[in-house]
C-alpha cells in the first residue's frame, strides 16, 4: 500500500469484552496498548471514509466468554460499528469461514486489507493467512494485536510476547506485510 486508495478495508478482529479476563485465556497478555492503537487506526479509516469491518467471535460453546449469551461476547465500546460499517459474526478462527466477508470485499473491489485485533495467534493469524491466500495485499498491524501466555502439552509456558513475536515472524512477507500503527497512519495520510 504505497498510498491511500479506495480499495483498502480495515478488518478489526474480536475486540470484545471477554478478552479482559486474563485468567480465562491462560495468563498474561502482551501489548496492553493494542486497543488504543486499534482505535487510532479506526479513527483514520472513519475520517477517510474507508470501509470498516468489525468482526465479532460468537462461540458455539455456551461456557465460552464469547458465546452470545455471555456478557464477554459484547464488542468493546470503541469498536461498535457505525451505521455505514460492516458487522461480521463468526464462530471459528477465520473471519472468512462461514461468513460473507469475502463477498463484501469483492463487491467493494478491495485490494488491500489491514488487519488487527485479538488474539494474534488465533483469529488474527488465521484471518491474515486466508487474506493473503485470497490474494489481498494484507497488512498486519503488529502493535494493534495482542495475545496471551500459552502452555504446551508438556506443561511448558510460552510468554504472550514470545508467541506474538513468533507469529508475526511467521506471517511477515509470507502472508502479509507486518507494520506498526504509526507506519500505517503515515501511509494512509499520504
Amino acid at each position: 500500500m504505497k498510498s491511500l486508495n479506495r480499495n483498502t478495508a480495515l478488518l478489526i478482529i474480536d475486540i470484545q469484552k471477554g478478552f479482559d479476563d486474563k485468567i480465562y485465556w491462560g495468563g498474561n497478555r502482551n501489548n496492553p496498548q493494542a486497543e488504543e492503537n486499534a482505535k487510532k487506526i479506526l479513527d483514520v479509516f472513519r475520517e477517510k471514509k474507508l470501509p470498516v469491518f468489525i468482526i465479532q467471535h460468537c462461540s458455539k460453546d455456551p461456557d465460552s466468554l464469547l458465546h452470545e449469551s455471555n456478557q464477554g461476547n459484547a464488542l468493546k465500546d470503541d469498536f461498535i460499528p457505525l451505521e455505514n460499517e460492516f458487522l461480521i459474526k463468526k464462530s471459528v478462527n477465520s473471519s472468512f469461514i462461514g461468513t460473507n466477508l469475502k463477498e463484501h470485499l469483492d463487491q467493494l473491489s478491495i485490494e488491500n486489507t489491514v488487519i488487527l485485533g485479538l488474539t494474534t495467534v488465533h483469529c488474527v493469524s488465521t484471518t491474515t493467512r486466508m487474506s493473503g491466500n485470497f490474494g489481498f495485499n494484507t497488512y498486519l498491524i503488529e502493535d494493534a494485536c495482542a495475545t496471551f501466555d500459552r502452555t504446551d502439552p508438556n506443561g511448558k509456558i510460552y510468554s504472550a510476547q514470545e508467541l506474538h513475536d513468533m507469529e508475526l515472524a511467521c506471517l511477515n512477507n509470507e502472508f502479509a506485510k507486518v507494520i506498526s500503527t504509526l507506519e500505517l497512519i503515515k501511509i494512509l495520510e499520504q
